[in-house]
């Protein structure tokens, strides 16, 4: 077991918000709206007023919305996180992922007694939510940012839940002390934001995610992007839209270099393949022989299908030695036998070289070139990595990194602390640990609201039992691969798995509300898509009787 407190990379921004706008006059009264000051949240300032203005998110694409309270680094003296109600009791969770949003809409719908109904604070360090799963589409411009990426502000509106844009930094138990878990008036501890700010809770929800693991290899962490946030996808469109426009009617090929052929890796080839047609290569690298070694095989063979239609270049069998620039000197006439007189170069854009070493021996070693570099190996709990707090405290971590839970998702030792997602180590019958899937954590979130209901109203709580209903990918636009558990041998692929794949994530979308705005412009679009096409097949048709009548 290891020694650890939580804690992550300073932030200055916290974002709070109450339901609705009916309660603007309660939530800024008019004799202190101008004043700058933030009661309701905030108490016991020893420096300077916090100075309020409005959050207009325009550099993240957004159109603004709720309140953000600015504290500078002279400003963060500790500050108490007010509860409307100190008797009932307090829930906060660490993290806005699956895990994390989707427990606190599952206590949302829950019948709760009028006095032990909770109050809920979300701590995430994104102003918005990111459906993962879909980060694909963003490159292939499929879907729409504001479809897979809605604000928590938006999403949590018509509830009870108070968002709070910070990072945890300390997080101070006391429930492995011997406190009752089932009283909830009983504090279970603290949590320290980066901000200053101190949340005393009753019960603590730990869903803080994963990382990529870019330590991997000597130059990962600088010259490689990884792709599983919001942030990593607009990196990734960005530096392709540059290489597409300085290489436009020229006669180069953008070159891609992909690390990892499990799912993640291998939907980002297709995507990328598909969107780069003839203006360039793909190659996707996996220290295995084999691509989704853990995929059903019908996921697997569609897979291999699109890639080899797209002339996707699999490197299997080798690992990444280093990752570093390419130097003046060294050419790409070894890698694609072409004379580079022959070859006009990107201007101002760098170019990595990727050393490859095979997994066996007896093969020879590889040299990439890449104009960009893809990282989708690896993932990391920040649990380990957080500094320690002024009276430390014990929470088991296996090997990974991830916090040892019982079978009702609470941590080993600390009754009112629950983990789930990338946060827990928890077991499958065969002994396995649950793969970081949204899968996983859908199925998580919806035991840990009830296990924490039945908590707090003294019921038993259930053991988590996961559910495997089968494994989904994208290949492109109107191309993905859908094997469901429930029959053995089936899969769905083509046109046909991409509509069954959209309409499967589209129920998993948070809200209702959020549900029927994305459903209705995805039949837009579709529908658009549709005329477009029967527009186009209209006019080839003519165009061949009017060459034949000549």
């Amino acid at each position: 077991m290891s020694h650890i407190a939580l804690t992550a990379s300073p932030t200055t921004t916290v974002l709070a918000f109450h339901r609705g706008a009916k309660q603007w006059n309660t939530l800024f009264p008019c004799n202190w709206r101008s004043r700058g000051t933030y009661p309701s949240l905030f108490t016991n300032f020893t420096r300077k007023r916090l100075q309020l203005r409005f959050f207009a998110s325009a550099k993240n694409g957004g159109n603004g919305g709720g309140v953000v309270d600015e504290i500078s680094e002279t400003e963060k003296a500790h500050t108490n996180f007010v509860w409307p109600d100190n008797k009932k009791p307090r829930i906060c969770i660490l993290g806005g992922g699956f895990g994390g949003l989707y427990t606190a809409l599952r206590l949302e719908s829950l019948q709760w007694p009028d006095d032990k109904k909770p109050q809920i604070a979300l701590v995430d360090q994104s102003e918005r939510f990111v459906f993962k799963p879909l980060l694909y589409e963003l490159l292939s411009g499929e879907v729409d940012e504001w479809e897979i990426a809605p604000r928590f502000s938006d999403l949590l509106a018509n509830t009870g839940v108070r968002f709070l844009k910070d990072r945890v930094k300390v997080l101070q138990p006391s429930d492995h002390l011997g406190v009752n878990g089932s009283k909830s008036s009983t504090c279970g501890g603290t949590v320290h934001l980066e901000s200053g700010l101190h949340i005393e809770y009753d019960w603590l929800v730990l869903a803080l995610g994963a990382e990529a693991k870019l330590d991997l290899v000597p130059g990962a962490a600088e010259f490689a992007i990884p792709f599983s946030t919001l942030e990593d996808a607009r990196k990734v469109n960005t530096r392709l839209a540059i290489l597409e426009r300085k290489t436009f009617g020229k006669d180069y090929q953008i070159s891609v270099a992909i690390v990892g052929c499990g799912y993640s890796g291998v939907e980002l080839a297709a995507t990328l393949a598909e969107r780069l047609q003839n203006r360039g290569i793909v190659r996707a690298i996996n220290v295995e022989t084999m691509i989704c070694p853990t995929a059903p095989p019908g996921n697997r063979e569609a897979a291999l299908k699109v890639l080899s239609s797209r002339k996707v270049e699999l490197l299997l069998g080798y690992f990444v030695n280093c990752i570093r620039k390419a130097s003046g000197l060294e050419s790409s006439n070894t890698l694609t036998g072409v004379d580079k007189n022959c070859i006009e170069t990107v201007p101002n854009f760098e170019k990595y070289i990727l050393e490859l070493q095979p997994a066996e021996r007896g093969v020879q070693s590889k040299i990439v070139e890449a104009d960009l570099v893809l990282w989708t190996v690896g993932s990391k709990p920040p649990l380990p990595h957080l500094e320690y707090s002024d009276v430390p405290f014990v929470i088991p971590l296996n090997a990974r990194g991830q916090a040892e839970t019982d079978e009702t998702l609470r941590i080993k030792g600390h009754p009112r602390i629950f983990a789930l997602g990338d946060s827990s180590a928890l077991r499958d019958s065969n002994g396995r640990i649950l793969p970081a899937t949204a899968q996983v954590a859908f199925q998580q979130a919806d035991f840990t609201g009830w296990n924490i209901w039945a908590a707090i109203n003294g019921r038993p709580l259930l053991p988590f039992r996961f559910q495997n209903l089968g494994e989904m990918m994208t290949l492109g636009r109107n191309d993905a691969a859908i094997s469901p558990s429930f029959i053995e041998g089936l899969t769905l692929e083509g046109p046909v798995g991409h509509t069954a794949r959209k309409i499967a994530y589209l129920i998993r979308l948070p809200t209702d509300e959020h549900r029927l705005k994305v459903g209705i412009s995805w039949l837009t679009k579709s529908a658009i898509d549709s005329v477009s096409l029967l527009q186009s097949t209209l006019s080839k048709v003519l165009s061949g009787s009017i060459a034949n009548s000549d």
